[in-house]
């Protein structure tokens, strides 16, 4: 059952008001206080502010689209034999349980229940080659956690999160609209809650970088209004008593006000959104019943349109998930085929119907859609070629009995599809081969998480190897600054 855009909160959207808002701008930062960001005199870092060495911007915004759970690229962009299931049928035998479709791009095919996006193929680029780390035990908090932040658990200080770096770098496009905001991820209530929230931060940048947290898109517009009831001079001495409280801490005084003024700066914001009309582009119900139907496939699809009338409105990075909750959405270890033919129905109207909006409305061409999951799946290997799977309670069977045994449900980090639109990219461009029988891995033009993160930096004018000092050490905003941009993915 979905939800009119004009109707009441749902039972479950309680969690997103005005006081959530409030603190995604400043809890952060308050558990920030140390460790401390030091700018060594001469150090890249004391220049930052000044004139980067910028490659080539072909973007101003990101919108990352985020399959949470673990997307199996041969049920979705990268097809290959199909296998009808039947009593029987033998599980080496499967390697994709979707029939191949045609897309707008000769010669390129994708997975039956994705005939939306099929058909806007033709305005991007898809690699088949994304490699992503072998970290010993593949766990989606980690692999979620280097995918978001470029580094591997754990780190001796916290790592920001690529759009709490390009916050940092590139600040707001609209002064009242948050650099970095997050859409559909719950941090409370769900598995895993405190390795989620581990990379849902800004790191050492500070809490103003971090995201503005909208677990629930059609409740957006009430977390950027002031509480019910409360006049503009209430709201006015509650922010003054704030920052006299903040400035009285023992933390601000030590701090010599560099996380404390993050603190301070992230409350001017909220502030600034709370009073500004940009408000206005949190609030789905002004979208039109036709347009709103069109992406109206969950919170997902919602998500999407939020975040289209949000880079309509000077957002700088949006991020917009599936969401993960352990063996839900994308996470298939059981049940894998009619859990991905769900989600491909959640999925495929949304994001085609982003696409052609954003071209519609001139946007397309500077705003870089990445489309993107922490890791791929098959039925017959957990990882590596010949490992063992973890997990032999979950372990698919050997020969096909009944349907919740037919999909894709082992973790596989050796291939992986990504999805690129505009931002300057390729149209109908296809990157990278994987192989057509087990194991599926990657044979030609591999992907690493730190090339596509500098791809993705690239495109918005930030060279790859660009550093802060923490703790008098440069942290780059690839690893080590060594990732470099797939120029091949460039028109």
């Amino acid at each position: 059952m979905t939800t009119s855009p004009r109707s009441g909160a749902s039972p479950q959207s309680c969690g997103v008001d005005r006081r959530a808002f409030l603190g995604a701008a400043s809890a952060l930062g308050a558990s920030l206080l140390a460790p401390r960001l030091w700018s060594a005199p001469g150090s890249r870092a004391a220049a930052l502010d000044a004139a980067l060495p910028a490659p080539r911007g072909t973007a101003d915004a990101v919108i990352l689209l985020w399959m949470a759970g673990g997307m199996a690229s041969t049920e979705t962009f990268d097809p290959k034999r199909y296998e009808p299931f039947e009593v029987g049928l033998p599980a080496e035998r499967i390697l994709s349980t979707f029939p191949a479709i045609d897309t707008s791009v000769d010669g390129l095919q994708i997975t039956g229940g994705l005939e939306s996006i099929a058909q806007v193929m033709d305005r991007g680029t898809l690699i088949r080659s994304h490699v992503v780390a072998d970290l010993g035990h593949i766990l989606h908090s980690r692999h979620q956690y280097h995918w978001h932040t470029g580094y591997v658990p754990p780190q001796t200080v916290a790592a920001p999160h690529l759009g709490a770096w390009i916050s940092r770098l590139l600040g707001p496009r609209n002064p009242a609209i948050p650099a970095f905001i997050d859409i559909g991820q719950r941090l409370e209530g769900v598995g895993e809650q405190e390795e989620l929230k581990a990379f849902h931060t800004a790191g050492f940048l500070g809490g103003e970088h971090g995201p503005l947290l909208l677990p629930f898109p059609i409740d957006a517009a009430q977390a950027v209004r002031p509480p019910e009831g409360m006049s503009p001079s209430r709201f006015e001495n509650r922010d003054r008593f704030y920052r006299r409280m903040l400035e009285a801490t023992p933390e601000s005084r030590r701090q010599a006000g560099s996380a404390a003024e993050s603190i301070v700066r992230s409350m001017e914001q909220a502030h600034r959104l709370l009073g500004s009309p940009a408000a206005a582009a949190f609030d789905l119900s002004l979208e039109p019943k036709e347009t709103f139907d069109a992406y109206d496939t969950g919170r997902f699809g919602r998500g999407c349109l939020l975040a289209r009338r949000l880079v309509e409105n000077g957002a700088r990075f949006v991020e917009v998930t599936t969401e993960y909750v352990p063996f839900e959405s994308w996470d298939t270890h059981e049940n894998g085929h009619e859990t991905v033919r769900r989600m491909k129905q959640q999925i495929d109207r949304p994001v085609a119907q982003l696409i052609l909006d954003l071209e519609a409305r001139g946007l397309l061409d500077r705003t870089l859609v990445v489309l993107a999951s922490e890791f791929s799946r098959d039925m017959m290997t957990e990882g590596r070629p010949g490992s063992t799977a973890q997990d032999q309670s979950r372990a698919p069977a050997d020969v096909m009995q009944e349907l919740r045994q037919y999909g894709m449900h082992r973790h596989f980090t050796l291939n992986g599809s990504v999805l690129l639109f505009g931002g300057g990219m390729k149209r109908g461009h296809v990157h990278g081969v994987t192989a057509d029988e087990r194991p599926l891995v990657t044979i030609r033009d591999p992907v690493s998480v730190p090339d596509l993160h500098a791809t993705i930096y690239s495109a918005l004018g930030i060279a790859p190897d660009t550093s802060l000092d923490i703790e008098r050490r440069p942290f780059y905003i690839t690893e080590d600054g060594k990732g470099r941009a797939v120029e091949s993915l460039f028109a």
